[in-house]
């Protein structure tokens, strides 16, 4: 099942920005186009998306990706309006509130990875016969700074 999650989410990325070359700016390295993604935050959700960088995928397919953490929703789709990025990795919220602000040029969110926000539990040392009671009465340090868990 995870690998055909990983498998399905970096053919989307791929696909996603195979499509942009006739959108976006044209003279790159070596006949490369030139793509600048805005991603929220780095994350092992984009796991995926990130061997495909370092494996080659998106020169292989013409495109010279540049990514960008942008550290936070307004922040990506500042970069969208402004043009410092030609695709931003975001929930829908930014574009909602950019198109109720009355913006002409406005963002449209056209692709749903997932349902839910991309939580991992992740631990140091391997355990194959992890169950989730094992975490009762542990520390879990959330996603986010400042957020630590005691569960009960």
């Amino acid at each position: 099942m995870k690998k055909t999650y990983i498998c399905i989410l970096t053919a989307l990325t791929v696909a996603t920005l195979s499509c942009l070359p006739g959108c976006s700016r044209q003279g790159g390295k070596d006949g490369l186009t030139p793509v600048t993604l805005n991603e929220v935050a780095h994350s092992i959700f984009y796991a995926p998306q990130y061997a495909a960088i370092e494996l080659g995928y998106f020169e292989d397919e013409g495109i010279d990706l540049t990514l960008v953490n942008g550290a936070g929703a307004d922040k990506v789709m500042t970069a969208l309006v402004s043009g410092d990025a030609d695709i931003g990795f975001m929930g829908s919220e930014a574009s909602i509130y950019t198109y109720a602000n009355g913006a002409e040029d406005y963002a449209v969110n056209f692709a749903q990875l997932t349902q839910r926000a991309g939580n991992f539990l992740v631990a140091r040392e391997p355990d194959p016969n992890f169950t989730w009671d094992k975490l009762e009465g542990a520390k879990v340090l959330g996603g986010r700074a400042g957020c630590r868990h005691k569960l009960m």
